[in-house]
């Protein structure tokens, strides 16, 4: 876990020995008497000095965070002999930062003194982060010698992406078996009315529309739509990203995978997520709080990863996808192995939905003619691939960073809609 400290000479140590091999080398003896104190400073220095037995200790008050969080911190620090000078630094990874208190800290610790240092760190980027390195230097009473020590990271903290309110969700076409908030397009124990029919013995009293059976001169009575849940993969794209600054397409889809895991799973659906890049990972349909930890866990692993032993793969495993699924899709559209594996499941008859995290805020056209004429180019071919999707039926919404999710699954709410409407 930590590393023995290491013992350095200081500056003046460090002239002091040039100095004596430079009066060597040049046959200079004033030399030496001017470097002689210093050495015989570093010297004593070091004879006195001896070597620190530091204990060292990092804890967080949580293990979980929402971006933008700020979770408490601190250092513990103890030593059986006094320690004249003792630097700190708290080595905090990209996507955290603390922000009060001095870092690097400069203390002294006396005799069997231990120093308790309290910190705060502010979450500002969703991830797993392996937190406690400490870098630790020890400086002797004359400041000739120094020791140091790496403390390896010893806690894990989660950071879970923010969640925006989503007001409507898109339906699938074909429901479970199973009871939930979705209505089936099958008839039968509901609330949803369907159509009338007459009554035949064993309907039940309460079904009876006595209006209907009152102007028709007979009984009649209401069916109903069946309530069910659904099965909902969320299909991540993680081949590429565009990235600008501390955003990228891969942040936004990861932010929106998890609102849209949650509000399917209040529904009382099953969901489910493959996470579709350099490294094929997918995790099966589940229901309740459990399952959506789950995925809330492995969107976190979520990275992009040049791995080539999945550089060909271009489809989707058969029996990864239950069988009428609703494939909710979060794709930049930059890499052709993506759109080849969507459209595959187009083919392959699954209810397919996409929402295009658009790379364009994060890829200017460039100050060239010969840049701008490429990025029109660029932009063309996105338009036909969007094209080509919305041909085959399948419904594709661009979404931007500012915007919340709900606007993109609002238009593909009215895509299906009056598609559905075409059709009959």
């Amino acid at each position: 876990m930590t590393r023995s400290f290491t013992a350095k000479l200081g500056v003046y140590a460090g002239l002091a020995s040039f100095g004596l091999l430079a009066a060597l080398a040049l046959g200079i003896p004033e030399l030496v008497a001017l470097a002689a104190p210093l050495a015989l400073a570093a010297a004593f220095d070091l004879a006195l000095t001896e070597q620190p037995r530091l204990g060292a200790s990092f804890e967080l008050e949580r293990l979980t965070a929402l971006e933008g969080e700020r979770v408490g911190a601190v250092v513990r620090l103890t030593s059986p002999a006094p320690i004249e000078r003792l630097e700190l630094l708290i080595d905090a990874p990209p996507g955290l930062s603390i922000v009060d208190g001095d870092n690097p800290v400069a203390l002294r610790l006396g005799p069997r003194d231990g120093r308790e240092l309290a910190r705060t760190i502010r979450c500002d980027r969703w991830g797993g982060y392996a937190l406690g390195r400490l870098h630790l230097r020890a400086t002797s009473r004359f400041g000739l010698v120094r020791h140091e020590l790496e403390l390896e990271p010893s806690v894990d903290l989660k950071v879970y992406p923010t969640a925006d309110a989503v007001s409507r969700l898109v339906r699938p076409r074909e429901t479970q078996v199973f009871s939930g908030n979705q209505v089936a397009r099958q008839k039968g124990e509901g609330i949803e009315f369907a159509d009338l029919r007459a009554f035949v013995p064993g309907d039940r009293i309460r079904r009876i529309n006595w209006r209907a059976s009152a102007r028709r001169g007979e009984l009649w009575v209401n069916e109903l739509h069946a309530e069910r849940n659904a099965d909902v993969i969320v299909f991540l794209d993680s081949f590429t990203e565009a990235r600008g600054g501390t955003s990228g397409t891969l942040d936004l889809a990861v932010r929106a995978a998890a609102v849209i895991s949650d509000a399917y799973l209040r529904e009382k659906d099953r969901v489910g997520l493959i996470s579709f890049g350099g490294v094929l990972n997918w995790l099966l349909p589940g229901s309740g709080l459990t399952q959506l930890y789950r995925i809330v866990d492995s969107l976190l692993d979520t990275e992009i990863i040049l791995n080539y032993a999945w550089k060909d793969i271009d489809v989707l495993p058969r029996r990864t996808l239950p069988p009428q699924a609703l494939v909710l899709a979060l794709t930049p559209f930059l890499d052709e192995r993506s759109s080849t594996a969507l459209l595959d499941l187009v083919g392959r008859g699954f209810d397919l939905a996409i929402v295009e995290i658009s790379p364009l805020p994060f890829s200017g056209p460039g100050a060239g003619d010969d840049e701008q004429l490429a990025h029109r180019i660029w932009r063309l071919r996105r338009d036909a691939l969007r094209g080509r999707f919305e041909h085959a039926g399948v419904p594709v919404a661009v979404w931007e960073d500012g915007a919340p999710i709900s606007v993109p699954l609002e238009e593909v709410r009215a895509f299906r809609r009056f598609a559905a409407r075409g059709r009959g």
